[in-house]
């Protein structure tokens, strides 16, 4: 370890937003990486320094690298509920192709942590591939019901996902779809919402 890899993880430990700026007028290696296999944006984003990250991204730091937890800042921002991180790094280049270490996009865990506003965003893109099954043989939609309390925020997560395009005829790998799970769990708003949604594909 350098002392230059060291002195930009305790300037960010130290939420030091003017020791960053300087740092950053060296021109050094936004990819150098801690022992954990940080990057400098991803120790940020784990802090969740919204300035501290957009002096990094703006300085060109990939928003796509992953740690040895296979978080990578957009990645982990979605999960987390990090909404100007997220938005600082769709602007910068996210790349919905990598995964983590669920074989999971950003959208999954957000879908179950109930974080409505980075949904919102994130299905903005009609690219996005709000279908993806990850390791687990869930979707966002899966998640959205299989892992919550049925209560308002994933109520309006399954309705946004719906709205959105997301099927509803996935299954699990024990066969079972969200639905089945909606009923299982005797969530009636979310049974209302999927049940409409079938009747109109």
């Amino acid at each position: 370890m350098t002392n230059n890899t060291n002195e930009i993880f305790q300037i960010i430990a130290q939420q030091n937003l003017s020791g960053m700026k300087e740092w950053l007028s060296q021109k050094p290696n936004l990819e150098l990486k801690n022992e954990k296999g940080e990057t400098p944006l991803m120790a940020v984003t784990y802090l969740n320094q919204v300035p501290m990250a957009n002096l990094l991204i703006d300085a060109g730091a990939n928003v796509n690298a992953q740690d040895q937890l296979k978080n990578s800042p957009f990645l982990y921002a979605g999960a987390a509920g990090q909404l100007e991180i997220l938005k600082l790094c769709l602007k910068s280049g996210a790349d919905y192709k990598v995964f983590n270490r669920y074989n999971g996009t950003a959208l999954i865990p957000a879908c179950e942590k109930g974080h409505i506003a980075v949904v919102e965003e994130l299905l903005k893109d009609k690219s996005y591939p709000i279908d993806h099954i990850n390791r687990l043989g869930w979707t966002a939609l899966l998640e959205a019901v299989i892992l919550s309390d049925g209560g308002p925020k994933h109520i309006k997560i399954v309705q946004l996902l719906v709205d959105a395009g997301a099927s509803t005829s996935i299954k699990d790998k024990d066969g079972i779809t969200a639905l089945d799970h909606a009923k299982k769990k005797n969530f009636k708003e979310i049974i209302n919402i999927l049940e409409n949604a079938s009747v109109k594909k």
